[in-house]
């Protein structure tokens, strides 16, 4: 009987299983370490292009908080250039409004009244001087009521005066100052009502004529 040594063909066999095996480990590793190394630059670039992104924003945040600060000032600056402006307009419209009130004073103030005093507290006016009779006062009074600047008076007090051996009715009263008033308007005085205007000193003149 002939016998074959199988021996070297099986060890050789195996041989060719075992590279063919790490041939193939080699190559599912290789493979495997190429898909890690797409995946991790994939994410990579993702992290990288999101890191900028965040810096952008970030960057465009700090620019917007200088902004918004720098608005900030502006409007303080601006408000506080409102009130400057506010107040000036309300100087100029007191200082108008004394103007008109004076103006409306000796337009209406009768012959024969003379003024020593005029106290203005925001809308409201006191006056206070001398008439040569309780009939001039009243002719006072209606021409205030009917003057477009002024409305309301309001007599307070009246009794007899002596200045200069001359009797004389020594009044006090009160009187509004008209709301919503034109400029206009206030300068259109009411003249001729009551003689008004004509011979009427200014309030401090008078003053001046009621003390001799």
């Amino acid at each position: 009987m002939i016998r074959i040594n199988l021996l070297p063909w099986r060890e050789a066999r195996r041989k060719a299983h075992n590279l063919q095996f790490y041939v193939l480990m080699g190559m599912v590793a290789g493979l495997a370490a190429s898909i890690i190394l797409l995946v991790h630059g994939y994410y990579a670039t993702r992290l990288s292009t999101q890191t900028e992104r965040n810096k952008f924003l970030t960057d465009e945040n700090t620019k917007l908080d200088k902004e918004i600060e720098e608005i900030k000032k502006l409007k303080e600056e601006i408000q506080a250039l409102l009130s400057r402006k506010q107040v000036i307009e309300t100087l100029q419209a007191d200082r108008a409004q004394t103007v008109y009130l004076l103006e409306q004073l000796v337009r209406q103030a009768p012959d024969g009244v003379y003024l020593k005093s005029i106290r203005q507290t925001g809308s409201k006016v006191n006056l206070s001087g001398y008439a040569q009779s309780n009939a001039r006062v009243s002719t006072l009074m209606r021409n205030l009521e009917a003057s477009p600047y002024l409305e309301n008076p309001d007599l307070v007090e009246i009794k007899v005066a002596s200045i200069n051996n001359k009797r004389l009715s020594e009044f006090i009263m009160n009187v509004s100052i008209r709301r919503q008033q034109s400029e206009s308007d206030a300068a259109k005085g009411g003249a001729g009502k009551g003689g008004a205007g004509k011979g009427a000193a200014a309030p401090r003149a008078d003053a001046g004529s009621a003390k001799k």
